[in-house]
């Protein structure tokens, strides 16, 4: 690990009163109003979710509040989906930088979901269970939306005016060719359920275990090649603001994004889940957990989101495509977009090696706690100068960092890299 004081950030805690003022100063827009709903059908009592509307960047600073929604559908029992939902949120928050003014915490947040996620997926883990689970995650913060998701539970943004677009990327072996080839190259093997006579039915599925995804928490006993790096989309909305629907597969197993969007248009938040629930079942019947959490985010000025009037669809793409933007760019470019009702897109990455995710710490105040201690990235243990090692030490994935620049990792955290990346088994055991 590097040493000396060339290398160390001071990392200084802002006071909350200037905290504050900068807050009040930086906040011109209205804040939305967030309103939501929730239905679900139980069929085998492995979806669970998580709603908190009373989250504060800054406690006791109401204006700093966020939102947060979350899904985690189960298998091979509720352990892991029961264990994330008391867990991850906890696990992102704690990988934060203290002293962060909203801009900067924004930015900080898609990095701090990745180290959540595999904080979560490794403690789990150590328990010996062989359960796993979906987690969709959904962070929103006035305008700006921020989604983390691995496996199949999908949020999918209605824009106003009409336009579907989703947040996630499903992690089905069958549909993802990337994710196929990613785990094959990590050592596990892939293929559909074998019968009596040799012929092969069903989805693509990972070897040994069968699990159809490439992503997960937990699933300890199918291999560390099924990892919970999520993926991670941030995007902030139009003043005319936008509804997000959150659901677990046994929805859009039997609606389309934008099936599931028009069918609940120009219902309250309430309703609307309780609609495309119902939407489903009449699809498809209750083959599986159905779980759905519809959140709208409003104009001040609005009470309900007003039913679009009907258009051209692809008229509407054109007009509502995602944008990207540098972080420097800001408040120009984003008055313009807001003003013709464009979404931003702000960050999006999918990369399942963590040396990429991390990135590296001259982007952020991270690689060392208030104490001057270094930290571990993933676990946020206590670090000596001489304990650590750097996420990118021995990376073929990280060429442009050099070795000792942090982040770093206990030494825990990164034999649980090397089995993520193939370059040795899990060291965890069933019991």
């Amino acid at each position: 690990m590097a040493s000396g004081e060339g290398r160390r950030r001071h990392h200084d805690l802002v006071p909350l009163a200037a905290l504050l003022k900068r807050e009040m100063k930086s906040e011109k827009m209205e804040k939305p109003t967030v309103r939501f709903g929730h239905a679900a059908q139980s069929k085998k009592g492995e979806d669970y979710f998580l709603i908190k509307t009373d989250c504060q960047r800054v406690s006791g600073n109401p204006s700093s509040s966020f939102s947060v929604f979350a899904i985690f559908d189960g298998h091979n029992g509720n352990a892991a989906a029961i264990f994330t939902r008391e867990n991850l949120l906890n696990h992102v928050l704690s990988a934060l930088p203290r002293g962060l003014g909203r801009d900067e915490w924004l930015q900080a947040l898609p990095r701090a979901l990745v180290a959540g996620f595999v904080k979560t997926d490794k403690e789990f883990q150590s328990r010996g269970e062989t359960s796993g689970t979906t987690a969709t995650i959904v962070i929103v913060d006035r305008w700006t939306v921020t989604v983390a998701s691995v496996g199949d539970s999908r949020c999918v943004l209605d824009a106003q005016g009409g336009a579907v677009s989703s947040l996630t990327v499903d992690h089905r072996l069958e549909e993802n060719i990337e994710e196929r080839e990613r785990v094959t190259a990590s050592g596990g093997e892939v293929g559909r359920l074998s019968i009596v006579g040799g012929a092969e039915i069903g989805p693509l599925r990972c070897w040994p275990g069968g699990l159809c995804l490439s992503r997960s928490i937990g699933d300890m006993d199918v291999g560390e090649f099924i990892v919970p790096i999520p993926y991670v989309k941030q995007v902030k909305l139009s003043k005319a603001g936008g509804r997000l629907i959150i659901a677990s597969d046994g929805i859009w197993d039997a609606l389309s994004s934008e099936m599931a969007a028009k069918s609940c248009r120009g219902l309250p938040a309430e309703l609307a889940a309780m609609q495309v629930v119902k939407e489903a079942l009449r699809t498809r019947g209750l083959k599986d957990d159905t779980t759905c959490i519809v959140v709208d985010i409003i104009p001040p000025d609005n009470e309900l989101p007003p039913t679009p009037p009907p258009q051209k669809r692809n008229k509407l793409r054109d007009l509502l495509s995602f944008r990207k933007r540098s972080r420097d760019s800001a408040s120009k470019l984003s008055k313009k977009l807001s003003a013709i009702n464009i979404v931003e897109e702000l960050f999006e990455e999918g990369s399942a090696m963590l040396a990429e995710r991390l990135g590296n710490d001259d982007n952020l105040n991270t690689g060392q706690s208030t104490s001057g201690i270094f930290v571990c990235a993933v676990c946020q243990v206590d670090l000596a100068p001489s304990e650590g090692i750097s996420v990118h030490a021995g990376s073929i994935f990280s060429t442009s960092s050099k070795p000792w620049q942090g982040p770093f990792l206990c030494s825990d955290c990164r034999d649980k890299k090397d089995a993520m990346e193939g370059k040795r088994p899990s060291g965890v055991k069933v019991s």
